[in-house]
């Protein structure tokens, strides 16, 4: 078996010097290294660069006030395609979902941790020249600085997607102009874009291979992913095939000389990963989440043959006509495979305790896959393998809503096919684990389970709260002494080879992109390019990935009103019927909390609330968003128990 459990370079800590300032709660100071004497040598960089990345981690794996401080399951409880969900006191994810707040800081820890890893990246671009790099050395000083400003970008696009206007701080040394609140559409997202073209040109011309690092095809997939949010949400191209988006100013910085980036140079740049960036689809959807290791495949197919396996009679169906070479485990699948352009790596070292804003002992693990897991049947019942087999319990929140399977399910059906990704990626509970049971305070339950992450048991584990990982290679019992909660380590994706080909279609009208995922997923063919087809597609291909809300966003484009894609899609989510209390037998019909989801969409956008504790901080200088304000209906925006 291939061995998973590694030392992720994201994973990495370091001490990093910053600059003294009041300005912004985002990252811990140190006085035992100065600029004048740190970094002094290329390991010093690459230190710096891991404490860059190790944001990531921090988000992907964190957990503080009851909520996964990852952006894209916040994004995902936003959409039409999840519901809040969980228990009663699961109030966070519930917020999130309704467009509502149950405290004035609820959603601070993001806004905390994306300005430190700002800060850290600023902190790298600077004093990269510190060290003296030798000519030999100065592929390698580029490629780290190129980092840097990719890390920068990404870290940027992720607030301001979150939170709008916030201040634009490049520099250690804040100024007062740099405290002030800017326009994301006119500041933020050509200095954002600007990144990712000064990472595109700095780093080398050759793909990282899973190592965990950022590489120009990253950039270029990412300077896509910007300028189409930008063309879209802030300049109204809903429809960005007829090559109408418009050029974007560019900030004259190391690696790019300023100037304007046009639709036709993103296109250039997807082309470039294409042609030369040796990514590829994996042959078979289901090989890219851990559902499909071989182990469970072997359980499988012991019990499908009637020999029985060592330790059980349970058996998957789901992957048995699977070929066992495609497996998640295999060599080129799952973790590290030729699909994946850039992600967040997890390592064997999780640790219970909550523990600080940047060094959560849980950012370890992928702790998404704790949050989606099944939260099933009566008291101590969950993670009983005979009722939810092969997949392990967790928190239950953020369950797929009856939208997604009900617009998947028409879709089938007037196109006479099935797409296997609607079983790759959800669980039909009442279908697929017939012995499943609800906890008697679980509300907003729709009857169905996220797939895609779903931790994994196996009858050959010790227990019934074991993961599959603790029978892989190089595996170590975890000091959380959890292992439901603590070992998780399947790299969450940020960029699939899959969003290039459709992002492609969707800039240029092609088909032929689109084609190649429908064919990877045995679904018709499109023959004439629509919109409307490619947003199915995109909504079928990456559910649960974070992905969909700004692509809702997008295409509605800001100030939209009630009437716009994102506020209908979202308020079509009303009558749909619904678990609460456990009690399966009497459903009630999804209702919105205090007014309805088209109206909070329109009054804020999609935006969240900058926290207040940061609003007082700057001291006038930033001012609350519109929906969350004073201008708005508190009684509106305020959380309320709703069952």
């Amino acid at each position: 078996m291939k061995k998973y459990i590694l030392s992720a370079l994201v994973v990495s800590t370091a001490t990093v010097f910053t600059a003294c300032n009041d300005m912004l709660d985002t990252d811990p100071r140190v006085t035992d290294l100065t600029a004048a004497t740190f970094p002094g040598k290329p390991g010093d960089v690459e230190a710096l660069n891991a404490a860059t990345y190790s944001i990531m981690n921090t988000l992907g794996g964190g957990d503080q006030s009851g909520i996964l401080n990852n952006p894209f399951y916040w994004w995902s409880l936003m959409s039409d395609d999840c519901y809040g969900s969980g228990g009663l006191q699961d109030n966070v994810a519930k917020s999130l979902h309704h467009f509502t707040t149950a405290s004035s800081n609820q959603y601070e820890q993001d806004f905390i941790l994306l300005y430190g890893g700002i800060s850290r990246a600023n902190n790298q671009i600077e004093t990269i020249d510190n060290v003296v790099w030798t000519d030999a050395q100065k592929a390698q000083r580029n490629q780290l600085l190129g980092e840097g400003y990719f890390m920068r970008g990404l870290y940027y696009m992720w607030l301001s997607q979150m939170y709008g206007d916030v201040p634009l701080i490049t520099s250690t040394v804040i100024t007062d102009e740099m405290q002030q609140q800017v326009s994301a559409e006119d500041a933020i997202y050509p200095q954002i874009i600007s990144d990712f073209v000064s990472a595109k040109n700095l780093m080398k011309p050759e793909r990282a291979n899973g190592s965990g690092h950022a590489d120009k095809f990253a950039a270029e997939a990412f300077i896509a992913r910007a300028y189409m949010f930008w063309a879209g949400f802030y300049k109204g191209v809903k429809d960005l095939s007829t090559g109408s988006g418009p050029a974007i100013t560019l900030v004259e910085q190391e690696g790019c000389s300023g100037g304007s980036l046009s639709q036709a140079d993103v296109v250039a740049g997807l082309k470039d990963i294409v042609s030369t960036g040796g990514y590829e689809l994996l042959p078979d959807f289901r090989s890219l989440w851990q559902y499909s290791n071989s182990l469970l495949w072997d359980e499988a197919h012991d019990n499908a043959d009637g020999t029985g396996n060592a330790e059980g009679t349970h058996a998957y169906a789901f992957i048995a006509d699977m070929d066992r070479a495609n497996c998640f485990d295999q060599p080129g699948m799952g973790n590290g495979n030729k699909e994946e352009i850039f992600q967040i790596q997890f390592m064997n070292a999780s640790k219970w305790a909550i523990g600080g804003t940047y060094n959560n002992p849980r950012m370890y693990s992928n702790y998404l896959s704790c949050f989606w897991g099944l939260r099933n049947g009566a008291t101590n019942d969950n993670g009983r393998r005979d009722k939810t087999y092969p997949f392990n319990q967790g928190w239950g929140q953020g369950t797929p809503s009856c939208n997604l399977w009900d617009d998947w399910t028409d879709a089938e059906r007037k196109g006479e096919y099935t797409d296997i990704r609607k079983l790759g990626t959800m669980i039909d509970l009442e279908n697929e684990l017939e012995a499943y049971t609800y906890e008697k305070d679980d509300n907003e339950e729709s009857g169905y389970g996220v797939k895609k992450y779903a931790d994994v048991n196996l009858d050959a584990c010790a227990a019934d709260n074991d993961s599959w990982w603790s029978k892989c290679e190089g595996y170590s019992s975890s000091s959380l002494d959890n292992k439901q909660q603590g070992d998780h380590f399947e790299d969450y994706y940020l960029m699939r080879y899959a969003d290039v080909l459709l992002m492609l279609s969707e800039l240029t009208g092609d088909v032929s992109y689109m084609n190649q995922v429908q064919a990877r997923a045995k679904v018709p063919l499109t023959t004439s390019y629509s919109l409307e087809a490619l947003q199915n597609e995109r909504r079928w291909e990456f559910a649960f990935e974070g992905l969909r809300f700004n692509d809702m966003r997008r295409w509605s484009g800001i100030n939209s009103g009630e009437s716009s894609y994102a506020a209908k899609a979202l308020e079509a989510q009303k009558g749909k019927m619904i678990v609460c209390y456990g009690q399966k037998g009497a459903k009630i019909p999804m209702a919105h909390m205090t007014c309805s989801w088209a109206k909070r969409y329109a009054d804020t956008n999609g935006f969240l609330p900058k926290p207040q504790a940061q609003i007082t901080l700057m001291n006038g200088k930033m001012q609350q968003n519109p929906g969350w304000d004073e201008n708005a209906s508190a009684a509106e925006y305020t959380y309320k128990v709703l069952y």
